[in-house]
């Protein structure tokens, strides 16, 4: 497994569950300096960041990709791909569209996460969902072009009525036509809607494209009470290899928890 921190340039979410803020060049320096793999990359738009310039920035510090989230189209724009006006959810899949071009230049999956929407009003979970097909039906095999997966994220009960718990998403996801979507496990989530962590990853099984290693409070692994030893070993079980990518809030500040969330990494990483 490899170790990734999460690198904001989304203004709007200052507030959000994200190590570094604002400095993309800062904040690939420290990771590097602190052995991180990668970083997860969180910009406003695609066009926001130079490619040619990311990745001299990625190469100068012997850093990846590690992925790319969609969330600034809901958090500075509200585009959702579940939302009842058909135009905004065509903005919204162009949006996720052109990150998942973007991250799939660098090898790396887009992520859907707060992009997905929520079953509201009129709009019912059946439609909401249709909705989700259709967008996932497009995106997948679209990252598929890439040689990359397309992320879907399942989120806890207060961010989102569609998809809370792994095998929830599992259900939606083989109904597809389009195999190339995998699921993000998110340790925070998982710790409020699942009965058991490791059940649920070992049950997801490769199904699972990538890990945000969060703790309890959404604070970096080891600063909450999630079992996450126990979590880690349950990916290991299932051959999972890929990140483990830390998204969480930059408390007490952005140098502890990176720190942190390295020095956690490694000692569960270690552990057999």
């Amino acid at each position: 497994m490899k170790s990734a921190v999460t690198v904001c340039l989304v203004p709007e979410a200052r507030s959000g569950p994200f190590v570094f803020h604002g400095d993309l060049e800062r904040a690939c320096t420290r990771a590097a300096e602190l052995g991180f793999d990668a970083i997860e990359l969180f910009p406003p738009d695609a066009e926001a960041i130079d490619p040619r310039s990311l990745r001299q920035i990625l190469h100068r510090n012997r850093l990846q990709l590690a992925a790319v989230g969609t969330g600034a189209g809901w958090v500075a724009r509200k585009l959702s791909l579940t939302d009842p006006d058909p135009a905004v959810r065509h903005r919204a899949q162009q949006f996720a569209a052109a990150l998942v071009d973007y991250a799939g230049a660098f090898g790396a999956p887009a992520i859907l996460g707060s992009m997905q929407g929520r079953a509201d009003g009129a709009t019912t979970r059946e439609q909401a969902l249709a909705w989700i097909a259709e967008a996932l039906e497009q995106l997948g095999p679209r990252a598929h072009a890439q040689g990359v997966p397309f992320l879907l994220e399942p989120l806890n009960r207060y961010e989102s009525n569609l998809f809370n718990t792994l095998h929830q998403a599992s259900l939606f996801t083989a109904t597809l036509r389009t195999r190339n979507i995998r699921l993000l496990a998110d340790l925070f989530h998982l710790n409020i809607e699942e009965a058991s962590i490791p059940d649920a990853l070992r049950t997801a099984g490769s199904g699972i494209g990538h890990v945000h290693l969060a703790d309890s409070n959404r604070s970096a692994a080891g600063f909450g009470h999630t079992d996450l030893t126990a979590a880690v070993a349950a990916l290991r079980e299932i051959g999972y290899d890929g990140y483990l990518s830390a998204e969480v809030f930059p408390r007490p500040t952005a140098e502890e928890a990176a720190t942190q969330a390295i020095r956690a990494f490694r000692t569960l990483t270690a552990a057999r």
